[in-house]
């Protein structure tokens, strides 16, 4: 009975990765492969596990996390609207060549994902960006997807030392380490993920035989007008329209506010509060730590755009509109990604999972670096979720990797790393949520842009995981 139930959640898996990548919606898919499983496994009624396990869970996430979701994409919105993303992206232009459109979106999306503000946040702000960049430099637009991937999802989520990424802030109370556990390490295993990401995207887009391609990106069609008009002193227009771009140092105050105020109110503001009320029933008996990261999210997005709306008011011929554009924008990819989650509560409920689970947490030997690399990057993929992969094998068995790194004479330090950075490889399957949503983002499909994604989001981090593990087995942790 153990094997059928194994059989069923690797076929619907199997069935979710497989149809996400063709395009079939996951608002329908994601539910459908999860009823599935929960009849084909003989466990659970279809009904119930809809109402009570899919959707509870879905509702959950979008009850947590649809305040990042709106404002970013309302953020994403003003920035397309006001010109700011417009300015920016010829500054980054002049500043790095055209030729070097790539590296700079790179280098853009690293910036503010380590800076602290959500890989969703920036995957809105960026790509008006990143299609005004790819535009002007006539690159695909099936690379930008891949492109804030590299910058986003990888060496600043898991590599870096200090970077505020829940990836780097799980494994702390387990093994009694900080944001800053083995940084030389980190940063060396960091530098391979950015050198050999950026090597496979430039190598792509050499090869490549079309340009960016008709698509309808407001923001294209606002740079093709202004080359029309010429470059002006901002590199953005001629001197009739000159005012209705704002200069490049207003154009980035935005950005520079949402990390600002995102560190002030994580690091400041948040923890000089008395929250000492969320304790208690009416609050959902909660604690700080649980709400801080979502609560300094949400206030570094509304300062950024109630600053971008008072800088840009003349600017934007309708802020009403941008402001709802930006709103309606933020429901497919929160529901998409909520769906995701459903079908995962689904499939962990069954006892297949556990098997599969336990079975998974055992591979690795003797060795603790391999057997929790390996544990928490299976995890990962088959749950769609970094935090989660790591999560579930940290509280099963994080005190007993602990041990057998000590035994091993193996700092917790290296420990911390080598989880942190394993969270960053299969969780890049077609069906990760953040994956679907910068898809959504982008208006492209798996089928479209995913090879990239998978190029430096899967093949890459497990590359630099293998690196990070024989250089930590041989020198230690640094």
């Amino acid at each position: 009975m153990e094997i059928y139930g194994i059989v069923v959640v690797v076929v619907a898996l199997g069935g979710l990765i497989y149809l996400a990548y063709r395009g079939v919606t996951l608002l329908i898919l994601a539910p459908a492969l999860a009823i599935f499983a929960a009849v084909a496994s003989l466990e659970r009624p279809p009904l119930a596990t809809y109402t009570q396990i899919f959707m509870v869970a879905t509702g959950d996430f979008i009850v947590q996390y649809f305040p990042v979701f709106l404002f970013g994409a309302v953020f994403g919105k003003l920035m397309e609207d006001s010109g700011s993303a417009e300015v920016l992206a010829h500054a980054t232009v002049e500043k790095l060549g055209s030729e070097r459109a790539i590296l700079a979106v790179v280098l853009s999306c690293a910036a503010m994902t380590y800076g602290g503000v959500s890989l969703f946040v920036v995957a809105f702000a960026v790509f008006p960006i990143a299609a005004a960049v790819f535009r002007r430099a006539n690159l695909p637009k099936r690379l930008i997807p891949g492109t804030i991937a590299l910058g986003a999802f990888t060496f600043t989520m898991t590599a870096l030392p200090g970077t505020p990424a829940i990836q780097n802030a799980i494994p702390m109370p387990y093994f009694g380490t900080t944001a800053f556990a083995a940084p030389g390490l980190g940063i060396l295993t960091a530098l391979i993920m950015f050198g050999l990401g950026q090597l496979w995207l430039e190598y792509r887009a050499r090869t490549a035989s079309e340009g960016y391609g008709d698509h309808a990106d407001a923001i294209a069609r606002r740079d093709d007008s202004s080359r029309e008009h010429g470059a002006g002193r901002n590199g953005v227009g001629g001197e009739a329209d000159a005012g209705a771009h704002p200069s490049l140092p207003l154009a980035a105050l935005p950005l520079v506010a949402v990390i600002a105020a995102n560190l002030a109110f994580t690091s400041l503001v948040i923890p000089a509060m008395n929250t000492d009320y969320l304790a208690t029933s009416d609050y959902g008996a909660t604690t700080i730590d649980s709400v801080r990261g979502v609560w300094s999210i949400i206030a570094a997005l509304v300062i950024a755009i109630v600053l971008m709306v008072a800088t840009n008011w003349s600017r934007l011929s309708n802020p009403v509109a941008s402001l709802d554009a930006g709103a309606q924008a933020s429901l497919l990819p929160i529901f998409n990604t909520a769906s995701l989650v459903g079908f995962g509560s689904v499939i962990a409920s069954l006892s297949a999972f556990a098997v599969i689970r336990d079975a998974v947490i055992a591979i690795g030997g003797d060795s603790p670096l391999i057997s929790v690399a390996i544990s928490v990057n299976l995890l990962a993929g088959i749950t769609g979720s970094a935090s989660g992969g790591m999560s579930i094998a940290l509280t099963t068995l994080g005190g007993v990797y602990l041990e057998m790194a000590r035994a091993a004479g193996i700092a917790p330090e290296l420990l911390h790393r080598v989880v942190a950075v394993a969270t960053g490889g299969l969780d890049a399957l077609p069906h990760n949520g953040a994956v679907i949503t910068l898809l959504a983002i982008c208006g492209l499909t798996h089928r479209d842009a995913y090879l990239d994604i998978a190029m430096v989001a899967v093949v890459v981090p497990i590359i630099a995981l293998v690196v990070l593990i024989t250089l930590g087995t041989l020198l230690g942790s640094f």
